[in-house]
């Protein structure tokens, strides 16, 4: 083999190793400023390691190479041939994997292509609707797909499904799931249904009443649980469709304090049992992917709790957060 041909099969043998899965990258940048540093010493400073430490990271690489990349002398290292020419496959290396952080970095930061969204229609309108202009000027090259629901809150999402919003905690699913701070509910109803039909006095007094809602309201005073046996005269979970029986003087309903107290609403209605709470509704955010979320899901994600249950949230018209919404502690951005 002529020399050109033994320096190319050494560039090849050497440059193979690399980026395999047994080269502590570690070894193989420490090798790389030892070798611009020119010893052990200059290399330790610049690292903040002691000398000691760096002639042990480059022993253990040689070992793992089969090769001698450095003479150790009184005046300093001095590369071998297979060292220099193993330097150069490091740098270029190195200089890809650094781009490769740059790009992503870069991505994170401006991502791009398609989000889509499928969401509770409450969501859509009252969140991601007054949110769009502040969205769309924080990530101007990302489109955003939305598609309402208004039913199906167990099902799984498809696969086309960026990210699924639910107003229940699922029980078994595939994907991820990230919290956001509840929201919470009262009784309330019209001052000219409690004229005329009487105020409960206690939870179950409900079951003589005109009531909009389903499933089963589970009351909570304290340590005391009450779901009373309500046969629902309208049978709905919109809370757009509960506030409008509820305005009309229908009957009884459970609002989400943030509607109930809007400026609109809260001389037209009146709480009903107010010591006792309903359950609040639990967002949360289902989603593939490993644990580095892509660009595009993890700017979504972060995007929405500087505003979800903050005194930022387009829900609230009047007070604090506080007052509407539960568990805070998942929403970094909330205040105290």
């Amino acid at each position: 083999m002529t020399p050109s041909g033994k320096k190319r099969h050494l560039y090849q043998h050497l440059s193979g190793h690399i980026m395999t899965q047994h080269v502590d990258l570690n070894d193989v940048r420490t090798f790389v400023i030892a070798a611009q540093a020119g010893t052990l010493s200059a290399a330790g400073k610049t690292l903040n390691q002691p000398a000691s430490t760096v002639s042990r990271s480059l022993t253990r690489l040689e070992r793992h190479l089969g090769v001698l990349l450095a003479q150790r002398g009184p005046k300093g290292l001095v590369l071998t041939d297979a060292g220099r020419e193993y330097l150069l496959s490091c740098r270029r290396a190195l200089r890809t994997l650094t781009d490769g952080g740059e790009f992503l970095e870069a991505r994170r930061s401006d991502p791009s292509g398609t989000i889509k969204i499928a969401c509770p229609v409450t969501m859509a309108r009252e969140i991601l609707a007054p949110l769009l202009n502040d969205f769309v000027t924080r990530f101007p090259s990302l489109k955003m797909e939305i598609e309402p629901y208004s039913f199906g809150w167990d099902q799984e999402p498809s696969e086309d499904v960026d990210v699924f919003f639910k107003l229940k905690a699922p029980k078994d699913s595939v994907r991820r799931v990230r919290y956001y701070p509840g929201t919470a509910r009262g009784l309330f109803a019209s001052p000219a249904y409690v004229n005329a039909a009487g105020s409960p006095t206690k939870p179950d007094e409900l079951t003589v009443h005109q009531c909009a809602g389903s499933g089963v309201w589970k009351l909570s005073r304290g340590s005391k649980q009450f779901s009373p046996n309500i046969a629902f005269h309208v049978v709905t979970s919109d809370p757009g469709i509960n506030l409008a029986f509820a305005l009309d003087g229908l009957g009884i309903t459970v609002l989400p304090l943030w509607m109930a107290k809007h400026p609109n609403n809260r001389s037209r209605l009146v709480p009903i049992l107010p010591q006792w709470k309903p359950e609040p509704i639990t967002l949360c955010a289902l989603f593939s992917g490993s644990s580095r979320l892509t660009p595009k899901v993890e700017g979504l994600l972060d995007f929405l709790a500087e505003y979800i249950g903050t005194d930022r949230d387009p829900r609230i018209k009047d007070g604090r957060a506080k007052e509407y919404f539960t568990d805070l502690t998942h929403s970094p951005t909330s205040g105290p």
